[in-house]
């Protein structure tokens, strides 16, 4: 686009400085979201309809010359472990908390929730946070459960047998 003191841009235009498919900012003119003027067979988006669609001023500068938005990725994660008594169960949780503070290296949130099914001696670790913290605790968790630890050798095996 040439300069940012025209009055007028087309739907190509708004479509490219937000981001969205020309047929999305169509679709909010015809709907009444963008105000908008025809102009022949095309529509006409004054600067200040853009700005009360954006809530505020427009950027000095085209889409492309921006910098990157950062992405945030966030992943839902739930671990389901059978065979674990109270006493196991209890310090898998303690283990899998405490450890959460050690792994985290960005300030994203990263949120733990851990349940115990006594009759069915069954736990469930529910993990929601970024991408690098997550694989970290699930890395942890398989460390923590491997048959070399012992956390789950002997108790709840019982009900494996029955």
């Amino acid at each position: 686009m040439e300069s940012d003191d025209r009055e007028l841009y087309s739907v190509g235009e708004v479509a490219e400085r937000l981001g969205l498919h020309v047929r999305t900012v169509r679709n909010y003119v015809r709907d009444g979201r963008l105000k908008a003027v025809r102009i022949g067979k095309q529509y006409r988006i004054s600067r200040a309809d853009f700005e009360a669609l954006t809530g505020g001023a427009e950027a000095e500068e085209p889409a492309a010359a921006k910098a990157p938005r950062v992405r945030h990725v966030e992943v839902s994660s739930i671990v389901q472990i059978e065979s674990v008594g109270p006493e196991a169960a209890s310090r898998l949780s303690t283990l899998v908390t405490a450890g959460v503070q050690a792994v985290r290296d960005t300030p994203e949130s990263l949120r733990i929730q851990v349940v115990h099914d006594r009759e069915r001696a069954r736990m469930k670790i529910v993990i929601l946070g970024g991408a690098g913290d997550t694989a970290a605790v699930l890395n942890m968790i398989d460390s923590v459960l491997g048959p070399e630890n012992g956390l789950l050798s002997t108790e709840g095996r019982e009900s494996d047998h029955a």
